[in-house]
């Protein structure tokens, strides 16, 4: 019988990365490395989750859902992505700039790069006072604007650009130019199984003593010039205790909030994934039961009942 799954971390080295995941998540990051992603619960071949607990120890996420299929994710789920895990839930200590970037569509992404497009969705865990998200372009920006100005590194007066606070929520739809642009952010991110981004402008950065690639072509190609995007506050106000961010053919996100109290949840259609945004709990399940903290992310497969109990604020992901 499957049961509630915690999978190993995996760290990925990114040239903005901070110190948050380890100084305000509490993650063990290994030394001398600039961590910016935790992948959490993955099955990509560029960073492959291995469960920790339970029967499963040591398998990764991939042979668990080659072997139960349907019995993980959900039996529509299965049918509709078959052997591709459609999820990838992760953290991100974005601490300097973020590259301005843009993801392409399912349809686009699969006929150029054989794998699923990017959306995706950011809850703001931590920000400083400064931050500062770029969120689409500008009105009037069109793509043949857009590829005269990119070509000559011109990047002026291009792109929305938005402060973000603690308990912000953002989509970003595939189309969708993004980057943080001042200031720190520390996000919990839900997307699509993908890794597929089209790099915009890096500010001239440089790995390894050479710049890194940008993809100004494609990134034209798939850019929605007249895309808008909304952000809302994920924080609850007074005696609420779950709020619906966003529901989409993708997933959907509720924040819940649990006071010393407890919940039972029990999903006969989908896997659940809880993203750990703050506090400590339990899972309990039938056979046993898991310690649940801050910076931690749990997959429940398709019908496992579990009471999640603790003084918790969580993010509860469905497909």
């Amino acid at each position: 019988m499957l049961y509630p799954l915690r999978f190993k971390k995996v760290f990925i080295d990114k040239i903005w990365g901070g110190d948050a995941l380890e100084n305000v998540l509490g993650m063990d990051i290994p030394a001398g490395r600039k961590i910016g992603e935790s992948w959490e619960i993955s099955a990509h071949s560029h960073g492959m989750s291995i469960v920790e607990n339970g029967e499963l120890a040591g398998k990764t996420l991939q042979e668990v859902l080659d072997e139960y299929k349907g019995e993980l994710v959900g039996d529509k789920v299965y049918n509709e992505y078959k052997n591709l895990f459609p999820l990838l839930i992760k953290y991100l200590d974005v601490n300097d700039r973020l590259s301005i970037q843009v993801h392409p569509s399912d349809e686009y992404a699969m006929k150029h790069e054989n794998e699923l497009g990017k959306s995706e969705s950011w809850y703001v865990i931590e920000a400083s006072d400064d931050a500062k998200l770029i969120l689409g372009m500008k009105d009037g920006m069109t793509k043949e604007k857009f590829v005269e100005k990119a070509k000559k590194n011109d990047f002026d007066d291009m792109f929305d650009i938005k402060p973000v606070k603690k308990g912000d929520f953002i989509d970003i739809n595939p189309g969708t130019v993004h980057a943080s642009l001042e200031g720190s952010i520390l996000i919990a991110e839900i997307q699509e199984n993908s890794d597929v981004t089209y790099r915009i402008y890096d500010f001239d950065r440089e790995e390894n003593g050479v710049k890194r690639e940008l993809h100004i072509d494609k990134a034209a190609e798939v850019i929605d010039f007249g895309m808008k995007v909304n952000i809302i506050s994920g924080n609850l106000s007074g005696a609420e205790t779950k709020k619906r961010l966003v529901e989409k053919k993708y997933y959907t996100i509720d924040k819940i909030k649990l006071d010393n109290t407890d919940m039972e949840d029990i999903n006969g259609e989908s896997m659940i994934i809880y993203s750990i945004l703050d506090g400590t709990g339990k899972i309990k399940y039938e056979k046993g039961e898991l310690e649940i903290k801050k910076g931690e992310s749990i997959l429940i497969p398709v019908n496992v009942k579990v009471n999640i109990e603790g003084n918790l604020e969580l993010l509860r992901t469905i497909i």
